[in-house]
């Protein structure tokens, strides 16, 4: 640290003079960044100059860990956030004004369902549910009005194809921007701008940073002035992601790539074994044949079934009975598996809908959808694959 002539504290020196350099990225948790002049200044704010100012307007570990998605979903620019739902609400608040029209998938993530029925409305903004993989009746809600339609790729957590494509021809040709939340099959399974997709979004939290200690949101859009607009909103809404999450996450995604092959093939494993167990009413696996979107995501997704996979216990319905099954799931797998309401962990975690990410919903709602008190979303880790079977028969045959 310098000293001027009078003795006050002034910037800090670089570096010290090096041959060689850092392997790891820096942390760099500096909230604010000093400037030498006004018109310095004004150089970054105007973009003659690239810098940084206060953190909550983008610091350097948000700009290294969003170039490395960017180079993974083909896209430049893309926007860091706090959260999975900072991300989604940077593209409604920031792109959607009170009269607008939105189309969200009939499955989606509770509380990007909550967002839909409850906080859009009350702001002016208009919402619908469809169902995602119907063209026709997707197009079916279109109105006058209408400016985005949001969809999952695979819908979270009873894992159905959104048709992607027919959508996307839908709203080249109406003029509406298609929003895709590729949070479950990650760019290792699909790349939505290669399919016509106008705005692409990550919970990074989960798949992508992998470890259960990150907390982070990306979106970007193919139009850079829509990435900006979405930027600018961010930043005053106060959607800015931690320095230290962000180098958290960048970490993580050095080793994507190997994680979620690895996740993926035990998913598949268990799928077909947890088919096989007496006390399992139904499982659900894009990989599996008798899924019901089977050929189309084995299409859609390049052979890829990803590493989710959900089940239903055998007779449990909405009532006590349901949930008495869960609970005695639940307790017989504690200690070996974590039960979370998340997903995205280097282990295998299980969610409960019922009592988690879909609560706000009614057993009604719930059971229209596919979820019922016994039914489990399984985000599958690195476990031995071999283990990761026997505590789910040791811990199903508690269960039931």
């Amino acid at each position: 640290m310098r000293r001027n002539g009078k003795g006050s504290l002034m910037r800090p020196e670089g570096l010290p003079d090096s041959s060689s350099w850092p392997v790891v990225t820096p942390l760099s948790p500096s909230v604010v960044y000093a400037s030498d002049t006004p018109d310095a200044l004004d150089d970054q704010y105007e973009g003659r100059a690239q810098g940084f100012t206060y953190s909550r307007e983008g610091h350097p570990n948000a700009v290294v860990v969003g170039a490395r998605i960017d180079a993974m979903e083909g896209a430049e620019g893309g926007v860091m956030t706090g959260s999975g739902m900072g991300a989604v609400s940077a593209v409604v608040m920031g792109l959607l004004s009170a009269g607008d029209h939105v189309i969200g998938g009939n499955q989606l993530y509770g509380r990007s369902l909550r967002l839909m029925a409850e906080d859009l409305p009350r702001l002016g903004i208009a919402t619908t549910l469809a169902d995602r993989g119907d063209v026709a009746s997707v197009e079916a809600a279109i109105r006058p009005e209408t400016r985005m339609i949001l969809v999952e790729v695979l819908s979270n957590p009873t894992l159905r194809l959104a048709d992607i494509d027919g959508l996307a021809a839908l709203c080249k040709a109406r003029g509406i921007l298609l929003v895709v939340d590729n949070t479950f099959t990650t760019p290792r399974a699909f790349k939505p701008f290669e399919h016509g997709a106008d705005i692409v979004l990550h919970s990074v939290t989960k798949l992508m940073a992998g470890h259960s200690d990150a907390m982070l949101g990306y979106v970007v859009a193919k139009d850079p002035a829509l990435t900006d607009r979405m930027r600018v909103f961010t930043v005053t809404a106060g959607l800015t992601p931690s320095p230290f999450d962000c180098w958290l996450a960048e970490r993580g995604l050095l080793s994507f790539d190997l994680r979620f092959d690895r996740a993926e093939a035990t998913a598949a494993r268990l799928a077909d074994h947890l088919a096989d167990l007496p006390g399992v009413q139904r499982v659900i696996y894009p990989g599996r044949a008798d899924h019901p979107d089977h050929a189309g995501a084995m299409a859609l997704l390049d052979g890829h079934g990803c590493n989710m996979v959900s089940f239903e216990l055998g007779g449990s319905g909405s009532g006590s009975g349901g949930r008495a099954a869960a609970n005695a799931f639940a307790r017989a797998a504690q200690g070996r598996l974590s039960f979370a309401p998340t997903l995205g962990d280097a282990g295998t975690t299980l969610s409960h809908p019922a009592s988690s990410s879909h609560r706000a919903l009614t057993p009604e709602a719930r059971a229209r959808l596919g979820m019922t008190e016994g039914f489990f979303r399984v985000s599958v880790g690195l476990e031995d694959p071999d283990a990761l079977l026997e505590v789910f028969s040791e811990a199903i045959s508690a269960a039931t």
